[in-house]
C-alpha cells in the first residue's frame, strides 16, 4: 500500500522578551509584558524571557526559534504609551568595538545573532517599542505605559495566534 506523502508543516517556536529595568520606571515595561504573558496563560507553542538589559542573552534566547519578538521601552518624547511596531531587520545595528558587554543591546544582539547563528536565527522578527512617561529610579511605571503593555500583551497574542494557525 503506498501513502499519500503529507507536507510536514512547520509548528512555530517563537520566543518573546521582555527587555529593560523595572528599576527605571517605565524603562521595565518590557519584563512587565513578559509577566502579563505568564500570568494570563502562555499561547502554545512560546517561550517568554526577561532579558533585562543584557543583550547577549536576547541573542542566546533567540536561536532556535522560528519567530522572536522584543518589548522594550522608548525614550520619552512627548507621546507616554504610544505604541510603535517595527521589523526587527530595521532595528539591527553592529555593535561598536567594546569590551563591555553593558554596550551590548538587543538591537546589537539581533546584528550578531543573524551573522553567528544563520539560518538557526529567527527570520522573523518584531519588535514593539512603547514610549516611556519617565525613566527616573522608581518602581512604579506610568498609567499610560500600563495601558500600552495591555496592548501590547494582546498583539503579540494576536501574532501567535496567526502563525499558529498556518
Amino acid at each position: 500500500m503506498v501513502l499519500p506523502l503529507v507536507a510536514h508543516l512547520m509548528v512555530p517556536d517563537v520566543v518573546v522578551i521582555g527587555c529593560g529595568n523595572p528599576n527605571r520606571s517605565d524603562d521595565g515595561v518590557g519584563p512587565h509584558v513578559v509577566a502579563r504573558l505568564h500570568e494570563n496563560g502562555l499561547p502554545d507553542h512560546t517561550r517568554v524571557f526577561d532579558g533585562g538589559t543584557d543583550g547577549m542573552s536576547v541573542m542566546y534566547r533567540a536561536r532556535g526559534a522560528t519567530h522572536l519578538i522584543i518589548v522594550d521601552a522608548r525614550m520619552p518624547e512627548g507621546t507616554p504609551g504610544a505604541i510603535f511596531e517595527v521589523p526587527g531587520e530595521v532595528l539591527e545595528a553592529p555593535p561598536k568595538q567594546s569590551l563591555n558587554l553593558h554596550d551590548f543591546r538587543w538591537d546589537h544582539a539581533l546584528y550578531a545573532g543573524r551573522r553567528i547563528y544563520g539560518d538557526d536565527f529567527p527570520k522573523s522578527v518584531s519588535v514593539f517599542l512603547i514610549e516611556a512617561a519617565s525613566l527616573k529610579l522608581g518602581l512604579e511605571m506610568s498609567a499610560e505605559v500600563v495601558l500600552a503593555a495591555e496592548n501590547v500583551e494582546g498583539r503579540v497574542r494576536e501574532m501567535i495566534a496567526k502563525w499558529c494557525a498556518r
